[in-house]
C-alpha cells in the first residue's frame, strides 16, 4: 500500500509522518503541495508544521494548494486522509472537516506528552484500536483549541465522530475535551497531537502511534477484498 504525505512551505514533520508509514508497512510517496498528481496513492497524510507560515491563518492558505484540490475531491470520494496538527487545521479550513482550531486558551504552545482516550475505532485511521484505549502521544501546538458550535458538537457526539479525546488534562482547551474527529464516511480524521512521534521505542513515549498508521492498511486491505467500516461513522 502506497500512503502519501504531503509537503507544504514550512512542513515540519512530513519526514517524521513518512518514516511512521515506512515503519507501519507502507511505501512512503512524497507529493508536493504545488503538484494537483496523487501519483497513485492509497491513502494521504496532511503532516505538521506551520504551511506558508500559518499566514492569515493557520491552514488558510494551504487549503488552496492545487495538491489540496486534488486531495479535497478524492477524499469525497473515500480516499482516507489524515491530517494531523496543521494537517488538522488544513483539513478545517477545507471544510472536509467541520469546526476550527484556535489559539490554545491559555495563549501558550504546550509541548508535551499527552494522554487520549480513543472514542471511536469506526474510522479508516484507528481501527485496530479498541475502544475506549488509553494511549500517550506528544503534542505540540499553539492553535490546537478545537472549537464548533453547540449544534455541530451534538452532531459529532450523536453520530459517533468524536475521534478520541484528552484525558489527564487538556493541553490548549478544546471544547468537550476534543483531540480527533472524522468526517461522516470515516475516511478523513483530524487529530492535534502527534501519532507520527510515537513509532519507535528509542525516540517515545510509547509506539501507540503506529496503530494509526496500521488501522489505514488494514483499512485498505479489508476495502481491497470489499469490506466496510461500522459502527458510528461509516463509509
Amino acid at each position: 500500500m502506497r500512503i502519501g504525505v504531503v509537503t507544504f512551505p514550512g512542513s515540519l514533520d512530513d519526514g517524521d509522518a513518512a518514516r511512521a508509514a515506512r515503519i507501519a508497512g507502507a511505501d512512503a510517496v512524497r507529493l508536493w503541495h504545488g503538484d494537483p498528481d496523487l501519483h497513485g496513492v492509497d491513502a494521504v497524510v496532511l503532516p505538521g508544521g506551520f504551511s506558508y507560515g500559518d499566514a492569515l491563518r493557520c491552514g488558510a492558505i494551504a487549503r488552496f494548494a492545487p495538491v489540496m484540490e486534488t486531495i479535497a475531491d478524492a477524499a469525497r470520494g473515500g480516499l482516507p486522509v489524515l491530517g494531523i496538527c496543521n494537517g488538522f487545521q488544513i483539513l478545517c479550513e477545507a471544510h472536509l472537516l467541520p469546526g476550527a482550531l484556535t489559539r490554545n486558551q491559555h495563549l501558550h504552545f504546550r509541548n508535551r506528552d499527552q494522554h487520549l482516550r480513543v472514542t471511536s475505532t469506526s474510522t479508516a485511521w484507528t481501527n485496530g484500536f479498541t475502544e475506549g484505549q488509553e494511549i500517550l502521544i506528544p503534542v505540540k501546538n499553539g492553535e490546537g483549541c478545537f472549537v464548533a458550535d453547540e449544534r455541530t458538537l451534538d452532531e459529532l457526539e450523536a453520530e459517533g465522530r468524536i475521534v478520541a479525546r484528552y484525558t489527564r488534562g487538556n493541553p490548549n482547551g478544546s471544547q468537550r475535551d476534543i483531540a480527533a474527529i472524522t468526517n461522516a464516511a470515516g475516511n478523513v480524521v483530524g487529530i492535534m497531537p502527534h501519532p507520527e512521534h510515537a513509532v519507535e521505542a528509542l525516540t517515545g513515549p510509547s509506539l501507540d502511534g503506529l496503530g494509526f498508521f496500521t488501522s489505514a492498511l488494514r483499512y485498505l486491505a479489508g476495502s481491497a477484498a470489499g469490506g466496510q467500516l461500522t459502527g458510528g461513522a461509516q463509509r
